[in-house]
């Protein structure tokens, strides 16, 4: 029997096939089975044009079957089969796809659903196979082939005997080394999660005769073995049923089950895109933070199927970082794949689909956002903190995408809000959005500005997340509306006398003013003010900077020592200021400790540290024992 070399270049792609193309050992099966697959669907197509084959679908399966002893694994398909000269075509030249050739000659017919594409996914069985046996016997003919070969030094094809049409492939597995562990492929537990794992959908059934270890009829403790035939796969993908056919409960087990998860999603979306670009997509968004969310061990992503079989576990090109939160999958026949079939093409197609995915995740967020806000709400306060990254990431670039769905906690409802349902509830005459800053609803509530602004009748967003006002600065505005600060030195909420008559005061007081900046240098001004009503004194920052924000910049593990440009402002309605101005004129000393006090309690208002908290307390307690 003459053994027969690969041409040079096959031999080359050969050696590359099993040393460097394909990463994930436990592969080779998707790609035997998806071959086999491919067999079947030939001969299933040619049954409905040909009634002489009088085949029926329920006929058509792959068998799988182990043998520990002899260190074999066999998958057997009663599809086409394959002649001596088909042999030697695909098998004997790397990369000649018999699959590929039949799709190219009916590609104007429909309901053709052909996996293979490449002829290179059959050596990969050579990454845990030291040989491989290939009998096969074509539909129509009488004779049957077997292909041996044992790798790069060539292989044989001689005349067989075989009943049955179809192909037997048979893996003699490698023997174990110190780095690999080969008897794993010889393991029932392993072949079963292996097809779960990528050929779960292969739409014929895959059998496989199991152990299972049972107790003895009428006996305790005694176990004895007991062998089955199992179906190992599901073959109908829930993805591809119409949305009417499937339950709630349906959706909520394949997720439980899918993507480990012990609580049911919070929204399921599922859609069939037919057109330029063919796929189905199932998503689930979560209704908790998985464990890992924000580490750096969190991988984003969705499963990627083409027809089926699973081509990636987590592919993240499919999902913008800030819905990465969102699980689930994405069917496609049309996607270019490379030549191991383990990775895509990055083209055009998987830029379609993804951009695709985000607007459908969008929109559904937005429909529950307006239909079902309890549930939203729920969602936003688990994943909000997401979406406010995704607007302030990128230097805004995503901003106009995610504005509409975050919320805000308001002064006025006393619950989550959109900017849009804020924006319609303003007065006529307001042009500003007002937000204040602060590490809880309460403290924030109690700042004297905030009352001060509330006490005019405007609404308040209250920020509690560090990264509140961060995107607040990132959108600018809203509906033409500019975002201010409460705590900013330019409010402006007086009318024009009120303004000239606080200009006048603090004109007439500033030798008072300089004379207490130069005690406390921190502030870039000292000044009356009339938006604190009942309270004393309050920090107000100048510039881009907010006191909120160099708390949050200074918390940071790259400290910059950031400083907000704070201003001291005095309630000139208040009777500290006529205390301040007497101190002035009779006891500028006792001034000065007055206006450390008062810096360092305004300090303290805005959730900031003092320098010096003992003599602060000290100061306070000579004042009172006066």
């Amino acid at each position: 029997m003459e053994t027969k070399q690969f041409k040079a270049e096959s031999k080359r792609l050969l050696d590359l096939m099993i040393n460097s193309i394909y990463t994930n050992k436990e592969i080779f099966l998707r790609e035997l089975i998806s071959n086999a697959s491919d067999a079947i669907d030939k001969i299933y197509y040619q049954s409905l044009t040909d009634n002489n084959l009088n085949l029926f679908r329920d006929d058509l399966e792959i068998k799988l079957s182990v043998d520990k002893e002899k260190r074999t694994l066999v998958i057997e398909d009663n599809g086409c089969g394959m002649n001596k000269q088909e042999l030697e075509n695909n098998l004997g030249t790397i990369a000649q796809s018999g699959s590929l050739a039949f799709k190219k000659e009916n590609e104007k017919k429909e309901d053709i659903d052909i996996i293979g594409q490449f002829g290179v996914g059959f050596y990969s069985a050579f990454m845990v196979a030291k040989k491989i046996e290939v009998e096969s016997k074509k539909v129509g003919e009488d004779k049957a082939y077997i292909w041996i070969s044992s790798g790069a030094e060539g292989y044989t094809i001689e005349e067989t005997k075989k009943e049955n049409v179809g192909t037997k492939i048979t893996l003699y597995i490698k023997d174990n080394t110190e780095e690999e562990n080969y008897d794993e492929f010889l393991e029932d537990y392993k072949i079963q999660e292996i097809v779960k794992k990528y050929s779960d959908y292969i739409r014929y059934p895959i059998k496989m005769e199991v152990t299972r270890k049972e107790l003895k009829e009428g006996s305790k403790d005694e176990y004895e073995d007991k062998k089955e035939i199992e179906t190992l796969n599901s073959m109908i993908p829930l993805w591809k049923k119409k949305k009417k056919d499937i339950t709630q409960e349906e959706y909520n087990s394949f997720y439980i089950d899918k993507f480990a998860d012990y609580e049911p999603p919070v929204k399921v979306i599922h859609s069939t895109i037919e057109g330029g670009i063919n796929y189905s997509m199932l998503l689930y968004i979560p209704s908790h933070l998985p464990y890992d969310y924000y580490t750096k061990d969190y991988e984003k992503g969705l499963q990627l199927y083409s027809n089926g079989v699973l081509i990636m576990d987590k592919c993240p090109d499919l999902l913008p970082d800030y819905f990465g939160f969102v699980k689930g999958l994405v069917d496609s026949p049309d996607l270019s794949l490379n030549i191991s079939r383990e990775m895509l093409q990055h083209d055009r197609q998987l830029k379609t689909i993804a951009k695709n995915i985000e607007k459908k995740i969008k929109t559904e967020l937005e429909k529950m956002l307006k239909d079902d806000r309890e549930n939203y709400e729920k969602f936003f306060n688990t994943f909000g903190t997401q979406l406010k990254f995704g607007c302030y990431n990128d230097f805004g670039m995503n901003k106009e995408n995610l504005k509409d769905l975050i919320l805000f906690y308001s002064s006025t409802t006393k619950n989550l809000t959109t900017l849009k349902e804020y924006v319609t509830r303003m007065k006529e005459d307001q042009d500003k959005i007002y937000y204040a800053c602060g590490e809880t609803i309460d403290k924030i509530d109690m700042l004297p500005q905030v009352q001060g602004v509330k006490e005019k009748g405007y609404e308040i967003l209250y920020l509690t997340e560090n990264i509140d006002e961060f995107v607040l600065k990132v959108l600018m505005e809203y509906e033409k509306k500019t975002f201010t600060n409460v705590s900013s030195d330019n409010l402006d909420l007086e009318s024009e006398e009120e303004k000239e008559a606080l200009k006048k005061s603090n004109e007439e007081n500033k030798a008072m003013f300089d004379f207490m900046k130069e005690e406390i240098k921190e502030v870039q001004q000292v000044r009356f003010t009339h938006k604190l009503k009942d309270h004393p004194v309050c920090l107000s920052s100048e510039g881009e900077i907010s006191t909120e924000m160099e708390k949050v910049l200074n918390s940071m593990p790259n400290n910059q020592n950031v400083k907000a440009q704070m201003i001291l402002e005095i309630n000139e309605n208040h009777p500290i200021a006529q205390k301040l101005k007497d101190l002035y004129l009779n006891d500028k000393e006792k001034l000065k400790k007055y206006s450390e006090i008062l810096y360092n309690g305004a300090r303290l208002i805005e959730g900031l540290t003092i320098e010096n908290p003992t003599e602060f307390s000290n100061d306070i307690c000579e004042l009172i024992s006066e």
